[in-house]
């Protein structure tokens, strides 16, 4: 765990580092007349323009190319890298329970909420797991109030789960209850098609 740990910090230093090249590189381009990465290099006559540094657009161009790309897969890795953390300690809470996490056991019963739906619509993945505005989240996937830092979270584990179901644990007027959730692509946005909020941990319930 603690490796799986260091290894993600290391993807998000690594990602930090490229988005700030990537801005350092956007700044060249704004410099140049504001060019981006679509703008002409050439004058109306076709020679190259005299008002930019030509070499430098293309340079900056190039690499921010390479970075978007390098970006992309860093993204990825980090995602991949979150959700084995995710689920190893998810593991090791069935292990330390000797049960698997469900609605009748003491381990459920001990789950924290810290997401709140406010927003469900219609035909949407989620209205159709049975979701609801009001609903209280305790368990989304591999993602408990433990482990939880915030919404991105949720966020990964939707993507690396798409067309997968998903496992849910809501309260709804003081009863739990277990939901199967399948993130995909239907008429709306997103693939969840609802709208989640952190509740933040007051002090006695850490």
């Amino acid at each position: 765990m603690d490796e799986l740990q260091l290894e993600y910090k290391e993807l998000s230093k690594k990602k930090e580092e490229i988005e700030s090249q990537i801005a350092e590189l956007n700044e060249v381009l704004s410099t140049n007349d504001n060019v981006g990465m679509e703008g002409p290099l050439v004058d109306v006559e076709g020679y190259p323009r005299a008002d930019i540094d030509v070499y430098s657009v293309r340079h900056a161009r190039h690499q921010i190319i390479c970075l978007t790309n390098d970006h992309k897969a860093v993204m990825k890795d980090i995602e991949s890298k979150l959700y084995q953390i995710h689920d190893c300690a998810r593991k090791t809470q069935s292990i330390s329970s000797g049960t698997l996490p469900s609605p009748s056991t003491s381990t459920a019963a001990k789950l924290r909420a810290f997401l709140k739906v406010n927003q469900v619509s219609t035909s949407s993945p989620a209205a159709q797991s049975g979701l609801q505005t009001g609903d209280i989240i305790k368990q989304f996937g591999s993602v408990t109030a433990a482990n939880f830092k915030n919404l991105q979270d949720i966020s990964l584990v939707v993507q690396h789960s798409k067309d997968k179901v998903v496992k849910l644990l809501v309260e709804r007027d003081g009863q739990e209850l277990r939901l199967e959730l399948i993130p995909r692509v239907w008429s709306g946005r997103g693939l969840l098609g609802c709208n989640v909020v952190d509740i933040p941990l007051t002090d006695d319930s850490k």
